[in-house]
């Protein structure tokens, strides 16, 4: 794979095989298996008019992707400001080495410029001794930090969809 690669946003033809990069993803970092309708629950806030998600793509010179990062716009309360948060950065094994992790990175900093943010976060398994390699070499600087998921069953209106944040009672 030469440096002839593209990066871009994702379009609707690409879920398929985004889809198929974040199953290999979540196995990469030994996570639990994702529900079999990922695409179907992606597809709609990747691609609404006003998506507040974005996924760009790598694609190797022949134009098959290979890898993505995914973001969003979020809130930093103590900063009082938005940021943008890389919820997952992920690259197919034939594809690493070749500069596409930094060519990406690229691109997510150039999305946050887009969108008038002045700063990118996002966290890494702390065995991932080679993100975490690679990320000290882009000059991006480690917070100890320990991740907490907690599940929660949502209160669903008559419709049946999730309420929205501004819908929750003072």
């Amino acid at each position: 794979m030469e440096h002839t690669s593209v990066i871009r946003r994702a379009r609707v033809g690409d879920l398929p095989r985004l889809v198929e990069l974040v199953h290999e993803h979540v196995a990469y970092e030994k996570s639990a298996p994702r529900p079999p309708d990922l695409a179907e629950r992606l597809g709609p806030r990747l691609f609404a008019e006003d998506a507040r998600l974005w996924v760009l793509l790598a694609c190797a010179p022949d134009g098959t992707v290979v890898g993505y990062a995914a973001c969003s716009a979020e809130f930093s309360f103590w900063d009082a400001r938005h940021y943008l948060h890389m919820d997952g950065l992920y690259l197919a094994e034939e594809a690493r080495g070749h500069g596409l992790g930094a060519a990406l990175m690229d691109g997510v900093r150039e999305l946050a410029r887009e969108c008038g943010l002045g700063e990118v976060q996002w966290q890494t398994p702390d065995w991932n001794e080679g993100a975490i390699r690679f990320y000290d070499r882009l000059g991006a600087a480690g917070r100890p930090k320990r991740r907490y998921a907690l599940a929660v069953e949502p209160v669903r209106p008559e419709g049946g969809t999730p309420l929205g944040p501004g819908s929750v009672s003072r």
